[in-house]
């Protein structure tokens, strides 16, 4: 049950995400159709390709696409009034579908009785794949790769899935809570990792 209920919360938060940001970037009805579904889906694919699972896998999920087509277009006839508030609900959802999609990909992996690094490395690549996708082709510096503290939470999921710490859905879905609170105040509190800035003198 965890995993199809995350599965439904990180593709509607995605395809969301996408969906605001194409706009925001004034792209046309189908470039946002595009770029909320690359987001939604792009992450799941890059990791597939990492552990070996065929890509093709992504188009048995008919009904997750249907959910993303249908949160697009909710969000492309929203109000001009709600859409202002894109900055605020925006990082809302990005930390939902970063928490769901980490998760998703941790327990992937660990159906398929891959290694602990595999493991983390699919919760990384789920969790934070489609929004560096979204984010180039938006012509933006992917989020996942500024100092700020981003994929590090989705690599703690895979660390305690992947460790067995949690079993149970109720547990799972804890999880996903916590992750979730976790990026949102990583974000509001301005959380950075350690960085250097090379300067060139001229």
């Amino acid at each position: 049950m965890a995993w199809e209920v995350l599965s439904i919360i990180g593709t509607v938060a995605f395809a969301v995400s996408g969906a605001f940001i194409a706009m925001e970037e004034k792209y046309d009805i189908f470039g946002v159709y595009i770029l909320g579904i690359i987001t939604a889906f792009g992450g799941g694919a890059v990791r597939n390709l990492l552990i070996g699972v065929p890509v093709s896998a992504l188009w048995e999920q008919e009904m997750m696409f249907q959910i993303a087509l249908l949160a697009i277009t909710a969000v492309f006839l929203f109000p001009n009034n709600l859409l202002r508030h894109w900055t605020r609900w925006g990082n809302l959802f990005d930390a939902v579908g970063l928490a769901a999609f980490a998760i998703q990909g941790a327990i992937y992996a660990v159906e398929l009785n891959l290694p602990l690094p595999a493991v983390i490395v699919a919760a990384v690549l789920t969790g934070s794949g489609g929004g560096m996708i979204r984010d180039v082709l938006a012509g933006r510096k992917p989020l996942v790769l500024r100092s700020e503290v981003y994929a590090v939470w989705a690599a703690l999921a895979g660390l305690l899935i992947g460790l067995e710490v949690i079993r149970t859905d109720t547990g799972l879905l804890l999880l996903f809570a916590f992750i979730t609170v976790l990026r949102i105040l990583s974000y509001m509190l301005k959380w950075r990792l350690p960085f250097r800035q090379i300067t060139t003198q001229t």
